[in-house]
């Protein structure tokens, strides 16, 4: 046989090796079925790997990737790349061999798991992302993005901005909108924005580059909602969805854009359901929820349509319990198979909660233990974007809702105080939430003036966050309380100052 180097480290083999690995470099990727190997930056400059990252088809790099001499005479397995990226190797095989992928979360989430470059990609990783705004803030001199929405506490629902406005318009004409649209992206997503919705005017065809744009979009909202709430960005999304959907309906794509497109707006769907739910506009959630799900179904992204159905379990488990859990049911028996721990977190925690709205006590203990069972196995690479919020403070802030449910304050205080012990900057939204939640659970306990004496320390931030949904729970203790026949000075300290900043 003829004596050849290790493509790995570049020492030579034995002439009886056939493996294309030395022995130390064998042993190093023995655990290559649980993680990708590190690889180094001269990995990328392989021919056949650079020509299908120029060809802005991700599936084809991913089979470059896994045929690359790196990793020795046999190329890896679809079963085992697969299983780094969080699909069935069937899965794996359509998206090598099909039409490009534009979905964001799905591009850079495998972006991230192989280690590309970003200097590669035709798109921008988070990482990059944030230090880009960050140089773009220190240039411009523009601060960081401020969603606080001074006058907003129980007002009407901010009137939608017109997009065929220059970016220089929407800053000069409305501040508090301009500071909406800079919690997206910074000033990027402003300008992806207008070309969006200019393109949705004039022009009588979409391509991938549209969509990829779209798909950015889904992202910028989430990141702005977990931080400020949603009560402008619910305007802000369901005028670009519909702007977008109308456009899909009578614009020219070909086969390959329209499947991205579908997945793209079943996607930035769901997102906005989510949007008004937090904004305080139930009823207009369902619609989108639905269109995100038949949307779904019609390109085979069970990831979205379990989204949808998480969301939709969220949505009726007050009103309709039964349909909540058969909403987490079906998600669990669609993601089964390659729902991460953290995915069936979430599922098991839908179902929690719905049990405990049906009074079923022995069953809402059940899923909980199931819930908390899968959160220790801790987060995975292949986690889905949309379930970034599953922390343990949400754990802990959905079980004590559930004692709420089960009419057992006491139990929920103590878990609230769990929930909101270790605030994240990054959820400041579900942080003020829990905590007026701990408030309504101390008022039901029967400690009515510390309760007045908590949401009255809430309120300027209430005030301050978007989102109508929390507004409305510090709105209920204050009707509650101002039932009181003879209230004591905390509860009419609290009822003065939160009527107050209703009439400003």
């Amino acid at each position: 046989m003829t004596q050849t180097n290790c493509p790995r480290c570049g020492g030579r083999l034995a002439r009886d090796n056939d493996s294309g690995r030395c022995a130390p470099c064998q042993a190093v990727e023995r655990d290559r079925l649980s993680a990708p190997p590190a690889v180094p930056a001269s990995f990328w400059e392989h021919e056949p790997v650079r020509q299908a990252l120029a060809s802005r088809h991700l599936g084809r790099a991913i089979r470059a990737y896994r045929f690359h001499p790196y990793h020795g005479r046999s190329a890896l397995p679809q079963t085992v790349v697969a299983g780094w990226l969080g699909m069935t190797q069937a899965q794996l095989s359509r998206v090598e061999n099909g039409s490009p992928v534009v979905h964001l979360d799905r591009l850079t989430h495998w972006a991230k798991v192989l280690g590309i470059p970003n200097a590669l990609l035709w798109f921008t990783l988070p990482e990059a992302w944030l230090s880009s705004f960050r140089e773009a803030a220190t240039r411009t001199g523009v601060p960081e993005p401020d969603c606080h929405d001074h006058k907003n506490l129980v007002g009407s629902p901010a009137t939608a901005p017109s997009f065929e406005v220059s970016t220089k318009e929407v800053v000069t004409t409305d501040r508090r909108q301009f500071h909406a649209l800079a919690a997206l992206a910074g000033l990027g997503s402003v300008g992806e924005l207008g070309f969006l919705a200019t393109l949705a005017d004039e022009s009588p065809s979409i391509g991938l580059e549209h969509v990829r744009l779209t798909s950015s979009l889904v992202k910028e909202f989430r990141q702005a909602d977990a931080a400020a709430g949603a009560n402008q960005l619910c305007d802000i999304a369901i005028h670009v969805h519909g702007r977008l959907a109308s456009w899909a309906a009578k614009a020219r794509y070909s086969r390959d854009v329209g499947e991205a497109l579908q997945a793209s707006l079943a996607d930035l769907a769901a997102q906005t359901a989510w949007l008004a739910i937090d904004a305080g506009r139930r009823a207009a959630a369902r619609p989108y929820l639905n269109e995100a799900i038949t949307r779904a179904r019609l390109v085979d992204d069970a990831q979205v349509e379990v989204r949808a159905l998480a969301q939709l379990a969220l949505l009726t488990r007050d009103s309709q319990p039964t349909e909540s859990l058969h909403c987490a049911d079906a998600a669990l028996r669609i993601s089964a198979g390659w729902a991460t721990p953290r995915l069936r977190t979430l599922l098991h925690l839908r179902r929690a909660c719905a049990f405990a709205a049906l009074q079923d006590r022995s069953a809402f203990e059940r899923e909980m233990r199931k819930a908390r069972q899968e959160f220790e196995r801790g987060p995975h690479q292949s986690d889905p974007e949309f379930i970034h919020f599953v922390t343990f403070q949400e754990v802990q802030g959905l079980e004590a809702l559930s004692f709420l449910a089960l009419d057992q304050p006491r139990r929920a205080a103590e878990a609230f105080r769990d929930a909101i012990a270790n605030p994240s900057p990054a959820h400041r939204r579900n942080q003020l939430y829990y905590r007026v939640q701990l408030a309504e659970a101390t008022h039901r306990e029967g400690d009515v003036n510390q309760a007045a004496r908590m949401a009255l320390d809430l309120l300027p931030e209430v005030r301050q966050m978007n989102s109508r949904r929390v507004t409305q729970y510090l709105t209920d203790i204050r009707s509650t309380l101002g039932q009181r026949p003879r209230p004591a000075a905390p509860v009419r300290n609290f009822i003065e100052a939160f009527d107050g900043e209703a009439d400003r």
